[in-house]
């Protein structure tokens, strides 16, 4: 007979974000007192002493460990910790970033005022040491022993979206144990891979027999008394509910709005997506720094660019387009040109595709890099643009759009960014189908738009860009 995991054991999303965090942090001070060692070592007048410690060393050499941490922010999502590859490209990035930015830094430092060896060894050491502890955790606590059990209430068409979801998981984010529905033709099926296991007035027992720790309710339509009370019975037990909405963004980091009714909008949307006012007062003042370092950087670029572009295809190096803001406002965008010239001839908006063949050759490495985007921070410091936020698109697309994806004009409740929470996520939307999964990860990022989330973006952005998953 085997031994139960006590439920206790077993952990969710909040849980496994903890032990991630305390993990890299543990690893972030070892790897800081590894290159502290191989520092005092190689200072031998020194030695490693408290006078080595508070004289050569400056206050942050200490915050390395913090640094790693921010480095490592795409690597704390729960479902692609899980996963090896992603994990070990996760690591090399932001070993990459790290090296990179530290290497921009020493250039435009005194010379000698800045540790060559001790930053080196500390990001070498410490990506070895997370590389290894990652490998743990995805040994041992991604295991069946320590996923939560889980019972999925509805198997209507909300149900059986997120079984799709969940079945595309690996590995899996819960161990799923089945699905209970009151509809009798569905009794004793298997829906999407997943046994329907009995009606709503079973609930109970089977929380009890298969120890599950959460329920799933995924009713769109009316409950019965009965199944509310059972579900309340279940909450005194212990067992977490959730709503398949919330379940899916969690899974998904998007909105699931093919099975949304106009009144989730209005709840969403008018009562959750206010925002204070020193919240928009701070992303105005880090748009302006951000579009001010941004310009810095667009000069420093701008002979590279601009004379690969004039001799690649000629004039003109930039491209101006109307799109809509904020509101529905129109404004000029400014990009580098990646196209040939007249690459709409008749007028009419055309998806961009991957390997466009309407792109110039520098266009393509410009577009796969999103360098093209860089002159959009002179509309993110004249107010038009956001550093974060939904991709600005042109009036007739939206009006094309508007007629075929549900909600899309809540995208322009927001200003649009040079960056945002689909840019990062998904590549260009050439279809219906792929522009609706690309408006569920904006109206995610709208409806829990924070500081710390368009902080978020903003250092996913940099590995997205040498991810090259531009198009």
């Amino acid at each position: 007979m085997t031994t139960k995991q006590p439920s206790s054991w077993r952990l969710g999303s909040a849980e496994r974000r903890a032990l991630l965090l305390a993990g890299d942090f543990s690893v972030g001070l070892l790897a800081l007192a590894i290159s502290l060692a191989f520092w005092a070592a190689s200072a031998r007048w020194y030695g490693f002493s408290w006078r080595f410690l508070s004289e050569l060393v400056d206050p942050w050499f200490y915050l390395l460990p913090l640094a790693w941490m921010l480095l490592l922010v795409d690597l704390y999502d729960v479902h692609k910790s899980a996963d090896w590859r992603r994990t070990v490209r996760g690591v090399a990035v932001s070993a990459l970033l790290g090296f990179g930015i530290y290497a921009v830094v020493y250039i435009f430092s005194e010379p000698g005022s800045l540790p060559r060896q001790g930053v080196a060894v500390f990001l070498i050491s410490a990506s070895l040491l997370t590389l290894l502890w990652r490998w743990v955790y995805i040994r041992v606590f991604t295991g069946e022993q320590f996923r939560r059990r889980v019972l999925l209430v509805g198997a209507g068409t909300a149900g059986k979206m997120l079984l799709r979801v969940i079945r595309g998981k690996q590995p899996p984010p819960f161990d799923l144990v089945g699905v209970l529905d009151d509809d009798p033709d569905k009794q004793d099926e298997t829906i999407e891979g997943y046994p329907v296991l009995a009606g709503s007035d079973r609930l109970l027992e089977i929380v009890a027999e298969q120890e599950i720790t959460d329920l799933i309710v995924a009713i769109s339509g009316t409950m019965q008394g009965s199944t509310f009370q059972a579900l309340l019975d279940a909450q005194e037990r212990g067992v977490r509910i959730t709503r398949m909405p919330v379940v899916y963004e969690e899974l998904q980091q998007r909105v699931p709005i093919q099975i949304l009714e106009a009144d989730w909008l209005l709840r969403s949307f008018a009562d959750e997506t206010r925002v204070s006012g020193f919240y928009e007062l701070v992303k105005r003042v880090m748009d302006i720094i951000g579009a001010l370092f941004g310009i810095l950087i667009l000069l420093l670029m701008l002979p590279v660019i601009g004379l690969a572009t004039l001799l690649d295809d000629g004039w003109p190096i930039f491209y101006l387009q109307t799109r809509l803001g904020r509101g529905g406002k129109h404004y000029e965008i400014i990009k580098f040109r990646t196209m040939i010239k007249d690459a709409e001839p008749d007028g009419t908006p055309r998806w961009a595709s991957e390997n466009d063949d309407r792109a110039t050759r520098v266009g393509r490495i410009l577009r796969k890099t999103r360098l093209d985007e860089w002159p959009q921070f002179i509309n993110v410091l004249r107010g038009e643009m956001s550093l974060v936020g939904p991709r600005s698109e042109r009036p007739k697309l939206v009006e094309h759009f508007q007629q075929h994806v549900p909600f899309y004009r809540a995208r322009l409740l927001v200003k649009p960014g040079i960056t945002g929470w689909a840019q990062i996520n998904f590549s260009y939307a050439a279809t219906i189908e792929e522009t609706i999964t690309k408006l569920e990860y904006d109206l995610y990022y709208i409806k829990h738009r924070s500081l710390w989330l368009d902080l978020l973006i903003l250092l996913r952005t940099p590995a997205t860009m040498l991810g090259m998953r531009g198009q």
